[in-house]
């Protein structure tokens, strides 16, 4: 009976960590190796670009920048990253608004006369996957 029971608790583990995957997001076209990479993960259009459901930061190593999110659960996300040059911790924009740091979002997402959609920067994982986002 314990055997069984036993069994029945590894084959659940096995599915419920079978749900979580790893996320590796490669930042490039960078134009100085100044600064960190900032890289924010998105789980709905209603947050995206105003509140991360996870973050990272990256150093950066010749104009490269590769950021890991582990333990995500299988659906749909959207990505928005920068070149934060300075280090203060924000994106730096202009007189009028417009971002003075290189920025750029998953699908090579734009926006016309202001930021990109989720609707075009979202993407669907179930698996481990790899993006590639180049500034």
């Amino acid at each position: 009976m314990t055997k069984i029971i036993t069994m029945t608790m590894l084959f659940i583990c096995s599915l419920m960590s079978a749900q979580n995957v790893k996320l590796t997001v490669s930042v490039s076209g960078l134009k100085t190796s100044t600064g960190i990479v900032k890289v924010g993960l998105y789980n709905s259009e209603g947050t995206f670009l105003k509140t991360a459901y996870k973050s990272l930061t990256s150093e950066i190593k010749d104009e490269k920048a590769v950021v890991t999110f582990d333990n995500l659960p299988a659906g749909e996300y959207a990505i928005s990253t920068y070149h934060d040059e300075n280090n203060n911790g924000k994106l730096d924009k202009n007189a009028m608004g417009i971002p003075s740091e290189d920025y750029a979002a998953s699908n090579n997402a734009k926006g016309f006369m202001g930021p990109p959609s989720y609707k075009d920067a979202k993407f669907v994982i179930d698996k481990d996957s790899k993006i590639e986002i180049a500034l």
